[in-house]
Formats: C-alpha cells, sequence, structure tokens
C-alpha cells in the first residue's frame, strides 16, 4: 500500500500491478473516515475472511497519510463503529506529524488538523496503542520542514532517519519524492541492506 507516486516507483521496480494500491485521502475530513477509506481499499484488492483483520501489507505513506495508517492499524476507539484493522508488517512513514503539525496549532474547521495538534488526545491515544503495535515503524524527514517540523516526524522518544532539503526544494511537500529516502525504503522492502543505521541520528541544532 502507497501513495500514487509510490505505485509507480513500485512498479518500475517490477512489483506487479496486483502486489499495490494507491490511495489519497482528498474529501475525507476526519480520521474515522480516513481509516474507513483505507481499510476499504486494502479489503477490496486483497480480501481476507478474517472479521477482525484485513490481508498483511507494508505501508509507504507521507504527511498525514502516516498517523491513518497507525489509526487503522490500532483498536478502534471513537465510533466503534468499524471493528477491522489494518494489519501492517512495515510502516515507512515520510514527513508524518507523529508528535503533531507546526501549522496544526493555527486556527481550523478540519477536524484532522485539529486531531494533530502537539498534544491532542488523538495523538495520545496513538502513542498508547503503538506500545502494542507487531510492526515495525520506520519514520523520515527532510530538515527544514516548516509544515510539520523535523523535530516532530517521529514517536515521542524516537528520531527520524532524516536528510538535508536540496536547495529550491520544498521540504515538506516534496519529501516523498526524495531520491535518498526513496532509494533507502525500496531497499527495505526489498529485504536489501539499508542505506541508512539504526538508530537515527539526532536531529541537528
Amino acid at each position: 500500500f502507497a501513495n500514487t507516486f509510490w505505485c509507480d516507483q513500485l512498479k518500475q521496480q517490477g512489483v506487479p500491478g496486483d502486489r499495490v494500491v494507491g490511495l489519497s485521502f482528498f474529501g475525507r475530513w476526519s480520521f474515522d473516515a480516513c481509516r474507513d477509506r483505507l481499510i476499504a481499499a486494502v479489503d477490496e484488492r486483497w480480501p481476507a475472511a478474517d472479521p477482525a483483520w484485513t490481508t498483511e501489507v507494508d505501508v509507504v505513506a507521507f504527511s498525514m497519510g502516516g498517523l491513518v495508517a497507525r489509526y487503522a492499524a490500532a483498536e478502534p476507539w471513537s465510533d466503534g463503529t468499524t471493528p477491522r484493522r489494518l494489519r501492517v508488517r512495515r510502516l515507512f512513514t515520510i514527513s508524518t506529524p507523529h508528535r503533531g503539525a507546526r501549522l496544526a496549532r493555527l486556527p481550523a474547521l478540519d477536524a484532522r488538523v485539529v486531531d494533530m495538534r502537539p498534544g491532542s488526545d488523538f495523538l495520545g491515544r496513538l502513542d498508547a496503542a503503538l506500545a502494542d503495535a507487531d510492526y515495525a515503524l520506520t519514520p523520515y524527514t527532510r530538515l527544514g520542514d516548516w509544515v510539520v517540523g523535523p523535530e516532530n516526524t517521529a514517536p515521542p522518544g524516537r528520531n527520524p532517519h532524516w536528510v538535508p532539503t536540496p536547495v529550491l526544494h520544498r521540504q515538506h511537500q516534496e519529501a516523498y519524492r526524495d531520491p535518498r529516502i526513496r532509494a533507502d525504503i525500496l531497499r527495505r522492502l526489498r529485504d536489501e541492506s539499508p542505506l541508512t543505521t539504526e538508530p537515527p541520528a539526532p536531529l541537528p541544532d
């Protein structure tokens, strides 16, 4: 599972088209609606008989998409109407506001933006659920991201893998296209030795 750009990247690497699906959350105005969209897309592409879980997938997610994947993998808590959960093997997030987004502090009518404010109840619940998660989470970011903030792009207590932003590039909006991040994720998806090392280096001051 990935966004449409990443679907093209995976297909160029020889992954059959029926092994990938791209998804956006345009027109969904709550994390519940985004979660339902994600689970429905996975069920449609790879039906599973398990009433509680989808088919196991790898997820490459950009920005808010990483929170949607974490929410879909966690036990639902807000409305209780969607018991199915996303079974994730590996989650790769790029510029995801795991600790909230800087711009989310501004006034907003979008419920998702409110949930992405640092210290929100939504993010706290996601962090509590992550403690019991059995999938691997690998976060990435680019320096200078003024939308989310590089310091917010990994869960509490962790650092993201980071790279400097090239001159004349948009730090946040184009991060998912960064060839350095792309190369590392593709190597990990192929179970090859990654270009990065663990644990990630602390963010520079």
